[in-house]
């Protein structure tokens, strides 16, 4: 299974979970899941935490550290542009204004690439599911649903891939 990450993934677990000086063992653990191809962030989701450097919700460390291991998380390969369209067309709406497609900003290639594969390839994603919202306030894991792509959140890559650190081996 390759786990495609959404940007909260990685911004949250920074500011919230695993900060990077802190938890180290978790940045390890998902470079090396790169490494080994289960773990990757798309293109566009890689811009979407190192091009707006700096930000309050996206230190420095987090940009740095993804920068400095982009040859192993980062997915190489083009997007479809048929597929981003049926993700935007059918998971959203045919005729976005440009403020919604403002606010879907560059979820639409995060499912696209999911699409490629959907019994191999998982979303992973911080986004709560909200089945009320329409149009281009739908959350990731409504829309994957609907076109059937698997979706988690970090917590659920957690568990599949089996993070675990040894608290004991540390005084």
């Amino acid at each position: 299974m390759l786990y495609l990450l959404d940007a909260n993934v990685l911004i949250d677990a920074n500011r919230d979970y695993y900060p990077i000086e802190r938890v180290p063992e978790f940045w390890d653990w998902l470079k090396s899941m790169g490494e080994l191809g289960h773990v990757k962030v798309p293109e566009e989701i890689y811009e979407e935490i190192v091009l707006p450097r700096p930000r309050p919700d996206n230190p420095h460390r987090l940009v740095d550290w993804l920068t400095e291991h982009q040859d192993v998380l980062r997915l190489d390969e083009p997007v479809s542009t048929g597929l981003v369209a049926y993700v935007t067309e059918q998971g959203y709406a045919a005729d976005l204004t440009d403020d919604e497609i403002e606010k879907v900003g560059r979820d639409p290639f995060l499912i696209a690439y999911a699409l490629v594969d959907v019994q191999e390839r998982c979303v992973v994603t911080n986004e709560r599911s909200r089945p009320s919202r329409r149009r281009g306030n739908r959350h990731i894991p409504d829309v994957a649903d609907a076109l059937s792509a698997r979706c988690i959140d970090a917590f659920g890559l957690i568990q599949e891939l089996d993070f675990r650190t040894d608290w004991r081996s540390n005084p």
